[in-house]
């Protein structure tokens, strides 16, 4: 089973990491960055970046680098970390073994196909919900999950379709996504983006993440998600709402804080 995995609910716990695959070097210097700081704080944490972003808003969205695959064995090697990617296609989850969550896409995330890839690996998948879907509804992809043999589900909220171009959380999401009897995350930084809002590219506000992640825990979120960058106004995908390095120990730090006071 993977660590991360194993450690929910034990401490508090954040997927993190850059939004697409830029490269190793790019790779490597954030991955060592977060395992620092994540270390320092005791938390429990898994990388994250996308070794192929195939939902763009248009042609010419940056998708990756090459050589994401043999950059993930790189990183595990170094630094003996985890890693989380999301899948597009079904074939996808059985050719990845050195990935160790999977992760559904939300516009994916009734694909039935993929959710059966994705379980049959015998690894943990983490589900976005559709921005089109109601939390009582993700029931629905918990039990396709269970059916094909998943054992370890993450269900995350990542805000619902609200008009064009703009997103909102309804926080009863998360106490109504636990009932389902699996760890559930906030995704602090997509919450905040707004989808298409420059026209090829999607916009967002970083400033709200901090919120997000706030009101998620607070409504009993078991894992937070949050993409970082160095240079998130420069980056190639969602560099709008992705947390800027500089900042993320203080996120981490609220992480714990908001953590340690739920044991209260």
């Amino acid at each position: 089973m993977s660590e991360f995995y194993k450690n929910i609910h034990k401490k508090p716990s954040l997927i993190a990491g850059p939004c697409v695959w830029e490269g190793y070097s790019h790779a490597e210097a954030i991955a060592e960055k977060l395992l620092a700081v994540c270390g320092k704080h005791d938390v429990n944490f898994i990388y994250k970046t996308s070794f192929d972003k195939a939902n763009r808003s248009s042609l010419k969205g940056f998708r990756g680098a090459e050589n994401a695959i043999e950059g993930f064995r790189e990183l595990k090697k170094k630094f003996n970390l985890e890693i989380l990617t999301d899948v597009h296609e079904s074939h996808q989850p059985g050719e990845l073994d050195v990935v160790d969550i999977f992760q559904i896409p939300a516009f994916l995330c009734r694909q039935t196909d993929l959710l059966k890839a994705a379980a049959q690996t015998g690894k943990p998948v983490n589900v976005k919900k559709g921005q089109f879907l109601s939390p009582q509804e993700m029931g629905n992809v918990k039990e396709k999950l269970i059916s094909f043999g998943c054992d370890q589900i993450i269900l995350t909220e990542r805000g619902t379709t609200f008009g064009y171009n703009n997103l909102v959380v309804d926080f009863r999401s998360i106490p109504i996504l636990k009932t389902f009897g699996w760890p559930v995350a906030i995704d602090a930084t997509h919450s905040v983006q707004m989808p298409g809002k420059q026209g090829d590219q999607s916009g967002g506000d970083r400033s709200f993440a901090k919120y997000m992640m706030r009101c998620g825990m607070v409504c009993g979120a078991d894992v937070v998600f949050a993409e970082v960058h160095n240079d998130p106004d420069n980056a190639p995908s969602d560099g709008p709402n992705m947390l800027h390095l500089d900042t993320f120990e203080n996120f981490v730090k609220e992480i714990r804080k908001w953590f340690d006071a739920s044991l209260d």
